[in-house]
């Protein structure tokens, strides 16, 4: 099925175009008694979950690259699936060009995944890029992106993080033996990232990231998508422009790096294509016997808790704007200890935008969420530190931590 008849006819070719059938009814495809596998690339949920849970009651395999799709409707398309004994194949789903959904799913079956972390929206590292490496405001980095190609007219859902849960939902299923739980997935785009903290971060050694991050913790997840400082010299900060990156850590292969391009129709090509050859390999297999759609059978999958953001912990990266700052920095430092807000560093810079105030810039060590949010709201009353404070994660992803 294709949308434009005449165009897809002459991509073909005279001699091809004859021994193909082109369609422009996505219902007369997925009804068809002679065809076994529907690929859907439509985009988008409501029609493709239709089209979808059609064609497998059909007794139809199913290739999509629709992260949406699967990411909130995936328990009830995969147990449709497990119940007419068909595949639901989805490698173009997550990060193209990067086969990460067949190295959790195969390549580390015999690890105890702890965690993984991964660049995964193109749009937003292209515009995160831009504004360190250029020193543009986040608006001017989304124009430029839009003038290239790498973002939408509309850009919220890449932006705003949403894109990226989709993804990490997907990533985090097949992980740890979950069904996709995207609504418990915690988002924070970079649309309300300021520069000055790009910067700030830059100069303290950091670089910023749109971070997802899927990690066990006690009998729990964490599934969270927010920018976060990541060390310079880390591998995951040396994904530039549009590219997109995987880190997975576990027990036996400990840590292992994924790399490619997280977009791009030949490289969305490229894993459909992979799929359909995976499917044509395992049609002599029984269903009971072929490789699990989300990595573990389905009668082990778990449905572990969700971590509250409040309930997490970690390092954080801290900006006061304040005023008589001989005297509010010792003040704040003092304070935030006495709350068990542990500081690392502390760096006082020119304000960029007011010469009468200063940036009081502080990395703290681990802490629970909700004792620095506490904090911080006390703190925002002081008449010597003026607005509320930014605040960013400071991950370092190094091993088991």
């Amino acid at each position: 099925m294709v949308r434009n008849l005449e165009r897809a006819r002459a991509r073909l070719g005279e001699g091809v175009g004859r021994s193909v059938t082109l369609g422009d009814d996505a219902w007369a495809v997925v009804q068809a008694p002679d065809i076994d596998v529907v690929v859907e690339t439509v985009g988008g949920t409501e029609l493709a979950r239709e089209l979808v849970l059609q064609a497998i009651a059909r007794g139809k395999h199913v290739v999509t690259a629709n992260k949406a799709l699967l990411a909130e409707h995936g328990a009830e398309i995969f147990a449709a699936a497990q119940e007419r004994g068909v595949v639901v194949a989805y490698e173009g789903a997550v990060a193209v060009s990067i086969p990460i959904i067949k190295a959790l799913r195969e390549g580390l079956a015999g690890n105890r995944i702890e965690w993984v972390a991964g660049i995964i929206n193109g749009t937003s590292n292209f515009i995160l890029s831009a504004m360190q490496t250029q020193g543009l405001e986040f608006a001017q980095a989304l124009a430029q992106a839009q003038a290239l190609g790498y973002a939408e007219a509309d850009p919220a859902l890449d932006v705003q993080g949403v894109d990226a849960a989709h993804k990490l939902s997907l990533l985090a299923a097949n992980a740890f033996g979950t069904l996709p739980q995207f609504a418990q997935v915690q988002v924070q785009g970079i649309d309300t990232l300021d520069a000055v903290d790009v910067g700030f971060a830059r100069q303290l050694g950091y670089s910023v990231k749109l971070l997802g991050l899927a990690r066990r913790c006690g009998d729990g997840l964490e599934l969270r998508v927010h920018p976060a400082l990541l060390p310079q010299h880390h591998l995951l900060a040396q994904v530039h422009g549009s590219m997109n990156a995987v880190m997975v850590h576990s027990d036996a292969a400990g840590t292992t790096l994924y790399y490619g391009a997280g977009a791009g129709g030949e490289q969305t090509g490229s894993a459909v294509v992979a799929d359909l050859v995976d499917l044509a390999r395992s049609q002599a297999v029984a269903p009971s016997q072929r490789v699990p759609s989300l990595a573990f059978q389905s009668g082990a999958l778990v449905a572990p808790p969700v971590q509250e953001a409040a309930a997490a912990t970690s390092r954080f990266y801290l900006r006061l704007d304040v005023d008589r700052v001989e005297a509010t920095v010792p003040a704040v430092l003092q304070y935030l200890g006495s709350q068990g807000v542990p500081v690392q560093r502390m760096e006082v810079f020119a304000h960029p935008n007011d010469p009468a105030l200063h940036c009081l810039v502080l990395l703290t060590d681990r802490v629970l969420q909700r004792d620095l949010s506490a904090a911080l709201e006390l703190l925002h009353a002081w008449p010597t530190v003026l607005g509320h404070a930014s605040v960013l994660h400071l991950e370092t992803l190094n091993g088991g931590v």
